[in-house]
């Protein structure tokens, strides 16, 4: 069996490609150009195939512009050509839609037929309904919609020649709103709801997550993962005796347009929407006789798509990055009835999952991996552009997103940690993305390897500009459990502050040739609080923050200097195997990141939170109610189940003590 797709190397498509290589035996052609094919390359180095052969092409030629001797090879061999390359952009305008979405439909169909495909596979989408109001079923198609945007209408017009002008079988799928992947977040760009994610992110920083902010209904979206879009394709698409249907790829229940966007308030932290007058409200007494087009939503939603409205927006929140193209659209007036698909789909296992079970995964991808704020800043790029940053710990957590965001505002991440597959999987995302990285494997708790590396480090960069000591080990066990564990005591210090030093030590004189360098010391917001049971980890970063404090001194002169952060509880890989902390507040490695891009910019002596001053202003003023506090708190969280070596225990009766006690003090590590 062999397959032909347009627009693999897309969101889509890529995901497509990945669900037939895993699934389906046969060769995968996929169309490229010619200045893409760099692209595809790294593509199929990541799936690791020979199944996927490159066809050079054109979507704006007849016949896709493929080698005819090519369409001649292959009359008859391809059982199933997928059409997957169009624009998914409602902010493209209408010549690109033109040239994109129809005809290259258009030429897609005259390939197709050319091949005499077994079935064309065309990738339409929910838009074509427009505003068309009440139920759509799959069998609809014209029902005389409006069209309200060049997108609508392309998309539209493109399932039109499909269904009137292929000579070919064909099948249609229609995909809502897709967002990234359910397990990973992997998204490709900002787009639908992403746009609002720098609002959320805003909101979050400046405002307190318990404070509700004032909401309006504005009717219902529909958002489906892209995985269960390229599974069900794949599966769909191989169902026999299905030809010249449409198939609705969308969450079968209407998703509230406020409550996404809460979803995706609490995933961020931030501020949630509350609506006083929505349609449960507007349904009932008198209300309830009060025409469609004057309700709330309705009148709304007319204001936004009005002209007027739109230039005002497009000179306002357009130069934040959110085009008023889609603030005009974030609802549907139809109701997309998919039961069809469903039971198309029975007994597959492929179902779109619920948005709450996945909504913090898309929001943290989006902030590790998409949000341009650090890019943006002049700031950023006057203090980072062309700089060498060492970064420990770079193959996940912190130090992953710090080396993207460095490479973001024109730095060269130097990446640091001991497995280099994941570094390496680091440096081609940053490469994939136009930037620069280096990779130096080293286990940081060897000091002669450290040594090694560092001696290597100073024969190849040109500079060493700052230096991120963020890898480290923590251990959470009371004195009680660590009678004979003395090693744990050990192998903090070797890796949180010998290793840490050893590395500073072994390119200070790099940095003293330059007469410039600036470290940056991930320490601990428990430095400053001295939480029970973290008695190795703290001890090991107040070591390295002394140290920093009398090296300071030392080398000011020589233009090197050192900020150490006092960072509050992070979500990140080291925290996951403490179970307990699963309910509590804590900031995203993202977060974590952004205060390290703050000390590498300002860099000031510290940067701490105003719960770890009060902690320490509490710790000078008043040390015995302190330690009371602290006493409390270690009878209120257990051990975890790893330093007590047993199975974990269910919530128990303090459990809500402890998420109290967790607020109270957000950001400590209990």
């Amino acid at each position: 069996m062999s397959y032909f797709l347009t627009g693999a190397t897309g969101f889509i498509g890529r995901h497509l490609v990945e669900e037939l290589l895993g699934h389906r035996r046969g060769d995968v052609f996929v169309l490229v150009r010619s200045g893409s094919k760099a692209r595809l390359d790294a593509l199929v180095d990541q799936w690791a195939t020979d199944r996927v052969i490159p066809v050079v092409g054109d979507l704006g030629q007849d016949g896709l512009g493929v080698d005819p001797t090519w369409v001649k090879a292959q009359r008859g061999r391809i059982d199933h050509f997928f059409h997957l390359a169009a624009i998914y952009d409602m902010t493209a305008d209408a010549a690109a839609n033109d040239a994109m979405n129809v005809e290259g439909t258009r030429h897609a169909l005259d390939l197709a037929e050319q091949v005499g495909a077994g079935c064309f596979h065309h990738a339409s989408s929910v838009a074509v309904a427009g505003d068309f109001r009440g139920a759509f079923d799959e069998t609809m198609f014209a029902e005389g919609q409006h069209l309200p945007s060049p997108y609508h209408r392309t998309k539209y017009e493109s399932e039109a020649l499909v269904r009137d002008e292929a000579t070919v079988p064909w099948r249609v799928y229609r995909p809502a709103i897709v967002v990234g992947h359910s397990e990973t977040g992997a998204m490709d760009k900002v787009d639908g709801p992403y746009y609002l994610f720098p609002l959320l992110k805003l909101l979050r920083d400046s405002l307190p997550a318990w404070l509700p902010l004032v909401g309006v209904d504005l009717g219902d979206t529909n958002v489906v993962p892209v995985d269960y879009v390229a599974k069900a394709m794949d599966h769909l698409a191989h169902l026999p005796g299905r030809d010249g249907e449409a198939f609705h790829l969308v969450n079968p229940e209407p998703q509230p347009v406020v409550d996404t966007l809460n979803l995706f308030c609490a995933a961020a932290g931030a501020p949630r929407f509350a609506t006083p007058i929505d349609r449960r409200v507007a349904r009932m007494g008198p209300l309830a006789l009060v025409p469609h087009a004057l309700r709330p939503s309705a009148m709304v939603g007319a204001l936004v798509r009005s002209a007027p409205v739109q230039l005002l927006l497009d000179q306002t929140i357009g130069r934040a990055g959110i085009p008023a193209e889609v603030l005009g659209h974030t609802s549907f007036a139809a109701v997309f009835d998919s039961r069809r698909t469903a039971k198309a789909l029975a007994g597959s296992g492929i179902a779109v999952p619920d948005l709450e079970s996945y909504a913090r995964t898309l929001w943290g991808y989006w902030e590790d991996h998409l949000d341009p704020t650090t890019g943006t800043s002049s700031a950023n790029r006057a203090a980072l552009q062309g700089k060498h940053v060492v970064i420990t710990g770079a193959s996940s957590g912190i130090g992953l997103v710090t080396a993207l965001k460095v490479a973001q505002a024109g730095g060269v991440p130097v990446l640091v940690a001991r497995g280099k597959d994941k570094l390496e999987e680091t440096r081609a995302l940053i490469e994939r993305h136009g930037g620069q990285a280096h990779v130096y494997a080293c286990d940081l708790s060897d000091l002669e390897a450290i040594d090694a590396m560092c001696e290597q480090m100073v024969a190849e960069l040109p500079s060493v500009d700052v230096i991120v000591n963020n890898a480290g080990r923590s251990i959470r066990r009371s004195l009680r459990l660590s009678q004979d564990r003395f090693h744990d005591f050990e192998r903090t210090m070797q890796l949180n502050y010998f290793g840490a030093i050893r590395l500073v030590m072994g390119l200070m004189p790099k940095m003293q040739e330059q007469q410039s360098g600036h470290v940056v010391n991930v320490s601990s917001i428990g430095v400053q609080t001295n939480p029970p049971r973290f008695s190795a980890y703290v001890a090991s970063k107040s070591a390295l923050d002394s140290w920093s404090n009398v090296v300071a001194s030392e080398v000011v002169g020589n233009g090197i200097t050192f900020t150490n952060i006092h960072m509050p509880l992070v979500r990140t890989p080291m925290t996951a195997p403490t179970t307990l902390y699963d309910k509590f507040p804590m900031i995203s490695p993202a977060q974590a990141a952004d205060m390290l891009v703050r000390a590498m910019v300002e860099k000031p002596h510290e940067i701490n939170t105003a719960l770890g001053n009060v902690g320490a202003v509490m710790h000078t003023v008043a040390p015995k109610l302190t330690f009371r506090i602290l006493n409390m708190a270690y009878n209120v969280f257990p051990d975890s189940a790893a330093a007590k070596g047993t199975v974990p225990e269910g919530g128990g009766t303090r459990e809500s003590e402890q998420v109290m006690l967790a607020r109270m003090f957000k950001g400590v590590h209990w």
